[in-house]
């Protein structure tokens, strides 16, 4: 049996962004998450993943093990209120920094999407990717999703741009409650 899954990004999406996070103290999520996420989870059975481009290693801002860190602490965060993170998957490469091979692995591309697909079953054509960027729809869209675009940092003019390229998200967010509300009316058709 296939599992449905529910992929969102990190920085911005699950928690405030103040630019290349490497401190876990720092990590403050969006209200509504960890309660959402055991929605997700608990009565719509779908697996939670997160996918996100982590530049700032390969920048040298932050290490692989402070992404980590990071990790753990949102994973702790939204367990307290019983849901919990099934896995992280992150890019550590930017092709300024990193050769073009290495940087295969970031969103827009779907690479880290069908390697969670493959680790957890999960059928994209049943699931759904939620972020706040182009990369993240567009990621979406390429393997085959449903996509979310949680209006916090996109401008109209940039979403009008997407909409333009034959790229709209099914559904414009205004934040992370907004968001899983779409997938529960989608996914239940309304019920």
């Amino acid at each position: 049996m296939s599992n449905r899954a529910v992929f969102f990004d990190r920085d911005g999406t699950l928690n405030y962004d103040p630019g290349y996070l490497g401190n876990p103290d720092l990590v403050r999520l969006y209200p509504g998450v960890p309660e959402e996420i055991f929605k997700l989870q608990n009565i719509y059975n779908f697996k939670i993943i997160v996918i996100s481009n982590q530049s700032g290693i390969s920048r040298g801002l932050i290490t692989e093990k402070n992404v980590n860190e990071v990790n753990k602490k949102i994973s702790e965060l939204i367990s307290n209120s019983g849901g919990k993170i099934d896995a992280f998957y992150f890019c550590p490469h930017h092709p300024e920094f990193s050769s073009k091979e290495e940087s295969e692995c970031r969103k827009p591309s779907p690479k880290m999407v069908y390697k969670a697909a493959e680790d957890f079953e999960v059928d994209l054509s049943e699931s759904y990717f939620v972020g706040d960027a182009v990369s993240d729809i567009e990621c979406g869209i390429n393997a085959g999703m449903k996509t979310v675009l949680i209006k916090s940092t996109l401008s109209d003019e940039e979403i009008n741009i997407l909409h333009k390229e034959g790229k709209s998200p099914n559904f414009v967010a205004d934040n992370f409650i907004d968001a899983c509300r779409y997938i529960y009316e989608d996914h239940t058709g309304g019920n």
